[in-house]
């Protein structure tokens, strides 16, 4: 077991280590073939915009000092916690765009929701997860130990609620209009 200074929470070593494993694995590897692809595949006038260039390079360029900085001083928790406070912002940023341009086109069309479902139940789960664990320890510290899980619950689970509103409710798809159901016919 790891123990972290201030909060005096506990943490298995074999946790720590998964969750670097899974999120380097799954999201990075993910992340850098949508990124090299994207960037091999430029069609016509597409490019990377300015301000996703900046915030890659920022994203970078945090991660290498603070992996040094742990490297120096051996502080892998505090490590692990900048790079969930990193996933926080990226989640926001990885939600916003979306949900501004369905407001502003008033729509959805060309948008899976899919995703978006599974996205909300992966956030539901995450959370009820920490509170039957919480629960169960007769003690929070699942809550305020590990924000950055938190965090990315929470804001998946609001911007998530924000896409299905404007997909079900505000914006629905006009029944006879889909241009899926004019292409089966």
């Amino acid at each position: 077991m790891v123990r972290r200074k201030k909060h005096n929470v506990m943490v298995a070593t074999g946790r720590a280590v998964i969750s670097v494993k899974k999120s380097l694995k799954r999201e990075q590897i993910v992340n850098y073939l949508l990124f090299f692809s994207s960037w091999l595949l430029q069609r016509g006038n597409q490019k990377f915009s300015k301000y996703a260039i900046a915030i890659i390079a920022v994203v970078w360029f945090s991660t290498a000092v603070c992996f040094f900085i742990a490297l120096r001083s051996q502080s892998w928790l505090w490590l692990i916690s900048i790079f969930n406070s990193i996933q926080v912002c990226m989640t926001v940023i990885k939600y916003f765009p979306q949900a501004f341009m369905n407001f502003l086109r008033k729509s959805t069309d060309g948008f899976s929701i899919g995703g978006v479902l599974l996205d909300f139940s992966g956030g539901v789960f995450n959370y009820s997860q920490m509170a039957v664990q919480s629960i169960d320890q007769g003690s929070w510290v699942n809550f305020y130990g590990n924000i950055g899980k938190v965090l990315i619950s929470l804001v998946t689970i609001f911007y998530d609620s924000i896409l299905m509103l404007q997909h079900y409710v505000l914006y629905p798809e006009k029944k006879g209009t889909s241009k899926n159901s004019e292409e089966i016919k």
